[in-house]
């Protein structure tokens, strides 16, 4: 038989999810972000999960050509825009929006013959330092762009760094708006945490200077796949999101041990009594997280309890002691969702770690079998 560890993709969890965001966010349209893969979970998986979303937005031409393979005919967006010329020709046959966010992409517009403009997403730079151009250079840039040819409709957008933390949006929402002032075109702000955290509709935003004004289009990533965006100030339950993706295993042996016996590698867990241990066919050569100390929680038969010792390549070592039936055979879960309906959220995981629950969700190793269930 196969080793016993299995990844299982949740497609009600992204309806759900996704019918949260336009709950937060009723007058805008969503674009269901399926960068990386979807976050590790495979974009041919969550599809049919998230294809009430009005567009997809990612980072890759090939994964807009499996968007597209798998009957996608709406819109999608190329989050980074394109790497160099020849792009754009695909861009055209697949009918692509990209984001504009530097010169060089400009100049390579200009240089572009095709007979279809393209739909392009300016990109403002508002503190997060990482591409666009800033509020200074916008206009500049915009205007540069309406005047080509191969350019069609211009839409403004912006990326918020700090819409999960107390420091907020409305700084960067205030250059935003400032910068775009009589700009024509429909505007892409929120973020995850922005659509749950900082969202008020149009008609209440002169009493919510501090919020977001909900714009055109909304970019939710993490929320979609069940992740609390800004954790550990909420947790996913906190917004009413759920799991997409559960990783379990089995427990292929047991060990009875005395006090001041030690576990795993290095010895770094020493027993204070006597007690029982389960060994887990799950470790970090699956995706989870070497550096997960003693003390992280798993559910074993959806029961929490924690892990002793190191984690090695292929195992771990769990306490049994609140499950003094379990054995070899029974189920543990390392995040997600139990059989018994049981939940591990995979930010608490990711926490014990010292990362985020992303890193966990695009880290599952293409070993781990994986199934999308019913």
């Amino acid at each position: 038989m196969p080793r016993p560890i299995l990844a299982t993709i949740h497609p009600a969890a992204f309806r759900h999810n996704l019918e949260r965001v336009r709950r937060a966010a009723p007058d805008a349209r969503v674009w269901a972000v399926v960068k990386a893969n979807a976050y590790g979970h495979g974009i041919e998986r969550v599809f049919d999960g998230m294809r009430s979303a009005d567009g997809f937005a990612l980072l890759d031409l090939a994964e807009a050509q499996r968007v597209r393979s798998l009957g996608w005919r709406g819109p999608i967006l190329l989050l980074e825009g394109v790497f160099e010329l020849r792009d754009l020709e695909l861009c055209s046959r697949l009918d692509l929006w990209h984001a504009v966010h530097c010169t060089e992409q400009i100049d390579m517009l200009a240089a572009h013959k095709t007979n279809v403009p393209h739909r392009v997403f300016l990109k403002m730079n508002v503190g997060m330092n990482r591409l666009g151009f800033t509020p200074e250079r916008y206009r500049t840039a915009w205007t540069r762009l309406n005047a080509l040819p191969q350019v069609d409709e211009i839409s403004l957008m912006a990326h918020f760094s700090d819409a999960d933390g107390p420091r907020g949006v409305a700084d960067q929402m205030a250059a935003f708006a400032s910068a775009t002032r009589d700009l024509p075109g429909e505007r892409s702000l929120s973020n995850s945490a922005a659509i749950l955290r900082h969202t008020v509709q149009p008609a209440q935003a002169a009493a919510h200077p501090e919020a977001c004004v909900v714009s055109d289009w909304v970019r939710p990533g993490i929320v979609l796949y069940g992740s609390a965006p800004d954790y550990p100030e909420h947790t996913a339950e906190h917004w009413d999101l759920q799991p997409s993706m559960t990783l379990a295993a089995k427990i292929i042996a047991t060990q009875s041990i005395p006090a001041r016996a030690s576990v795993g590698y290095g010895s770094n867990f020493v027993a204070e009594d006597a007690m029982r241990i389960g060994v887990v066919a799950c470790g970090y050569a699956d995706g989870y997280p070497r550096v997960c100390p003693t003390g992280t929680p798993v559910l074993v038969d959806g029961v929490r309890t924690r892990t002793v010792g190191r984690v090695s390549m292929d195992m771990i070592t769990v306490d049994l002691t609140p499950v003094p039936a379990a054995g070899p055979g029974s189920e543990v879960t390392l995040w997600g969702r139990a059989a018994n309906g049981a939940l591990l959220p995979i930010d608490e995981v990711a926490a014990c770690a010292g990362t985020v629950g992303y890193e966990l969700m695009c880290a599952l190793a293409p070993r781990v079998p994986v199934e999308v269930a019913a």
